[in-house]
C-alpha cells in the first residue's frame, strides 16, 4: 500500500494554519500579527504571505480547516439506508465542534472585535456557519430526492436542523456556567431532536 506523503509546501501550510489557529484562539485577532504567526509556525514571514495574502485570508482559512477537521459529513451519504443514524452522526459531530474551545473562543473574538474590525464576523460566517449550512443543505436535498424526507426547502431544513442540535449544551458552554450538561443528557437530547426533525419532515418508519 502506497503511503501518501505531503510536500514541503503542504507541511509549511499546515504549520502556519496550526500556529494561526492557536494564536487567534488564545490572543484574539487584533493581537495576533503575521510576524508572530511566522515565528510560532517556524517559518519565515515571506512564507506565510506566499500561502496567505493577508491576515484576513489566513483567519478564514484557519476557521475553514478547523470546521473540516470534524468531518461532519464524512459518512456514506450515497447509502443512507439508515438516515436516522446518519443524521445523528452529523448532529454529534456538529455539537462537538460547536462546543470546542476553539469555536467558543472565535465566537467571542468576533463579537468583541465587531466594531473595530467589522469584516471579521463576515469572514467567520462565510468560512464556518455558511459553509456548513450549504453542505448540510446538500444532504437535505439528497434526502428529499431519495424520498426519505419531504423537504421543500433544503436551506431552511439545514438551518432548522443545525440550530435544533445546539440545545442546552451549547448555551451552557458558551456562557461558561457552573453546571454543564452530561454526555448522557447530550446523547439523549440529540437522539430526541433528530427523531423530532425526521417526523416533522414526514419520515415513515
Amino acid at each position: 500500500m502506497k503511503v501518501k506523503t505531503r510536500s514541503k509546501s503542504q507541511i509549511k501550510r499546515q504549520q502556519i494554519l496550526a500556529a494561526a489557529t492557536e494564536l487567534f484562539t488564545e490572543q484574539g485577532y487584533a493581537a495576533t500579527s503575521m510576524d508572530l504567526i511566522a515565528n510560532n509556525g517556524e517559518v519565515s514571514k515571506q512564507t506565510v504571505y506566499s500561502h496567505f495574502g493577508s491576515k484576513d485570508e489566513l483567519f478564514a482559512a484557519a476557521i475553514e480547516q478547523k470546521c473540516d477537521s470534524y468531518h461532519m459529513l464524512d459518512f456514506e451519504v450515497d447509502d443512507l439506508t439508515d438516515p436516522k443514524q446518519s443524521l445523528l452522526i452529523l448532529a454529534q459531530r456538529f455539537l462537538t465542534m460547536l462546543t470546542s474551545k476553539e469555536a467558543c473562543a472565535v465566537h467571542k473574538i468576533c463579537a468583541y472585535e465587531a466594531i473595530s474590525h467589522p469584516t471579521l464576523s463576515e469572514l467567520f460566517y462565510q468560512a464556518g456557519p455558511e459553509k456548513i449550512t450549504t453542505e448540510v443543505a446538500e444532504l437535505m436535498t439528497l434526502l428529499n430526492e431519495r424520498n426519505i424526507l419531504n423537504i421543500a426547502n433544503p436551506h431552511f431544513a439545514a438551518l432548522q436542523f443545525l440550530n435544533m442540535m445546539k440545545g442546552e449544551a451549547w448555551m451552557r458552554v458558551e456562557f461558561n456556567t457552573k453546571h454543564q450538561v452530561s454526555q448522557n443528557e447530550i446523547d439523549a437530547y440529540l437522539l430526541s431532536s433528530v427523531e423530532l426533525f425526521m417526523r416533522g419532515y414526514g419520515y415513515k418508519t
